[in-house]
């Protein structure tokens, strides 16, 4: 199909589909990587996925009923769930660009994990609706990415690189978030016994 007749097969947006692509492979295979490598990794392709999504064409809808969706929420949890056990502590952080900072006095609490499985969810949905090969379906695919990477991923995207940068130059180590909960009931249970004991022995005296 010549591109210049139809933009859906032009050189940004196929450029654009594989590294959504490659994107989405990555966050469905993110139980045979290690945190620290897993970020390295993102640090790598968010911008390329960013600049990609930029300069993707600006397209009119075919269909008014909207695009079908593929992503369940089972299959989000399933990402996310991964992706922050994987994080570990490197999973929140505090954000200043974020929509519910305004009903907040101040920087609001945001997960690495939530960011990129949202991220993930348009750009497979996105990717199997282009695969279809129909021309209606793959132009509406197009115009609804980028306008989601407009109002919604792009910002996420951005935020989350932001915070990728920081930890990773930041020379902290990711730590299992279930171990470091387990050293808090730790401590919370050395506390009580010691201030047990102590109010045991205040009762002896």
């Amino acid at each position: 199909m010549d591109s210049k007749k139809n933009p859906v097969y032009s050189r940004n947006v196929v450029e654009f589909v594989a590294a959504a692509n490659e994107y989405c492979k990555y966050m469905e295979h993110t139980s045979e990587l290690k945190g620290d490598e897993l970020l390295r990794i993102l640090q790598r392709l968010l911008p390329f996925l960013y600049l990609k999504a930029s300069l993707l064409p600006s397209l009119e809808p075919v269909f008014e009923g909207g695009n079908e969706k593929f992503v369940t929420e089972p299959d989000w949890l399933r990402i996310h769930d991964v992706l922050k056990a994987r994080f570990g502590t490197a999973n929140d952080y505090l954000e200043v660009f974020d929509d519910k900072i305004n009903d907040s006095e101040g920087p609001v609490v945001s997960s690495l994990a939530e960011n990129m499985a949202d991220i993930y969810q348009d750009l497979k949905d996105f990717i199997l609706l282009y695969q279809t090969g129909t021309n209606e379906v793959m132009n509406d695919a197009v115009w609804e990415c980028r306008l989601n990477f407009e109002n919604f991923w792009g910002q996420k995207l951005a935020n989350a690189l932001r915070a990728i940068h920081r930890f990773i130059y930041s020379g902290e180590i990711i730590e299992d978030t279930k171990k470091e909960n387990e050293r808090i009931d730790e401590r919370r249970r050395s506390d009580w016994f010691i201030s047990r004991r102590q109010k045991d022995f205040g009762s002896d005296d």
